[in-house]
C-alpha cells in the first residue's frame, strides 16, 4: 500500500486551516540529525534503510511496544488525525474504557478523557501493522507501534509514510521511543527537513 502527501490534496484535506498559524516551528527535542542523506525524498530512496536501523525495531532492544508522541497537541489536532485515518480509509477500531463503541468526534474522545476513561484506536494502516492510539491527554498524541508485525523495509517504509502524512498535516514533529523511555526518541518526522530522520547512532542507541 503506498501513500503519499498528494493524498491528502486529493482527500480535499489540504495545509490550509492548521491550527497555530503562522509559520511552523521546529520541535527543540529533534537534535541534529546523526544520519543526513541529502537524496532521501518520498518515491525515491528511503528515509531510513532497514539494514541501517533495524536494531531499533527489535522486541529485544526498545520493547514490543515503542511509544511515539507527538507534542503540544489540541482538540483540533486529534481531530485532524481522525479525518487523516477516514480519509486514506485505513481500517480502525475505536473503543472506551475497553468497551468497543463508536467514534464520533475528537470532542467525544476529550470528553471521555476528561471523564477518566482511556480511548483508544486501534489503526491498520496495512493488515499487518498495528498501532495503537491512546488519548491520555488533548495536549498530546501518543501512539505504540508494534514491532511483532514490522519486519523488513517494505513496513518501514509504511511506517514512515504514516509519519510524514501525520507530521504534515498537523504540522508537528513525530519522535519515536523505546518503550518507557521518551525523553529520548531514536528517530523522528522532522518539520524542517520534512523527512524522517536518525536522532542516534543505531549501533549504540543510548549513547
Amino acid at each position: 500500500m503506498q501513500m503519499h502527501v498528494d493524498g491528502l490534496v486529493a482527500s480535499g484535506l489540504d495545509h490550509a486551516g492548521l491550527p497555530g498559524g503562522g509559520g511552523l516551528q521546529p520541535d527543540p527535542r529533534l537534535r541534529q540529525p546523526w544520519l543526513n542523506c541529502e537524496d532521501c525524498h518520498d518515491g525515491a530512496v528511503p528515509d531510513l534503510r532497514w539494514d541501517d536501523v533495524k536494531v531499533l525495531f527489535d522486541p529485544e532492544v526498545n520493547g514490543a511496544l515503542p511509544d511515539v508522541v507527538v507534542e503540544r497537541t489540541t482538540v483540533e489536532d486529534w481531530q485532524l488525525l481522525l479525518d487523516l485515518v477516514r480519509a486514506q480509509g485505513w481500517q480502525c477500531t475505536y473503543s472506551v474504557g475497553g468497551e468497543p463503541t463508536e467514534l464520533t468526534s475528537a470532542a467525544g474522545m476529550a470528553e471521555a478523557a476528561h471523564a477518566g476513561e482511556t480511548p483508544e484506536l486501534r489503526v491498520r494502516p496495512v493488515n499487518d501493522m498495528l498501532l495503537i492510539f491512546r488519548m491520555y491527554q488533548v495536549e498530546s498524541i501518543d501512539f505504540d507501534v508494534d514491532l511483532r508485525e514490522l519486519r523488513g523495509q517494505e513496513r518501514l517504509d509504511v511506517l514512515m509514510d504514516v509519519f510524514r502524512l501525520i507530521g504534515r498535516r498537523l504540522g508537528k514533529s513525530v519522535l519515536l521511543s523505546a518503550e518507557g523511555s521518551p525523553d529520548h526518541p531514536d528517530l523522528g518526522f522532522d518539520v524542517d527537513a520534512d523527512r524522517v530522520v536518525l536522532l542516534v547512532d543505531p549501533n549504540d542507541p543510548y549513547m
